[in-house]
């Protein structure tokens, strides 16, 4: 089945909804972005891989005054997969309190449910090296 271009636009919202929950603390909210189930893998952080949404929302209560005041998503590249899944590939800018910023890339897997699409695993990697060290 194509992915449509209202699918695409519906994608697009969830994964910008996400830095626009967490920046305004409706961390409650993250069930509008995660499936109940879903996977944050943060291994690139040195982090064990958060399962679930409401393990997701207390890591960010956790966090406090450490979180970005600005989380931007960029760069969206999205590509169905034979199962109904659609992968999502985006560039991802935090801005902290401080004005220093940080880039990462958001590797995700969205399922369509009866509330629409959500991502059901989303692995952040950080960029800490420019050409991604392959100069």
């Amino acid at each position: 089945m194509a992915l449509s271009s209202g699918d695409r636009v519906a994608i697009a919202d969830v994964l910008s909804m996400h830095g626009h929950i967490c920046d305004s603390g409706e961390l409650d909210r993250l069930d509008e972005v995660f499936t109940a189930d879903a996977t944050y893998d943060l291994t690139d952080f040195g982090q064990h891989p958060l399962e679930g949404v409401r393990a997701i929302a207390a890591a960010g209560r956790a966090l406090g005054e450490l979180n970005p005041v600005g989380h931007h998503i960029t760069n969206i590249v999205l590509t169905e997969l034979g199962d109904g899944s659609v992968h999502a590939r985006a560039k991802g800018i935090g801005v902290n309190a401080d004005g220093t910023c940080a880039s990462v890339t958001y590797e995700d897997r969205l399922l369509r449910g009866e509330e629409g699409w959500r991502i059901e695993r989303r692995k952040v990697t950080a960029h800490r090296v420019p050409l991604g060290g392959k100069h």
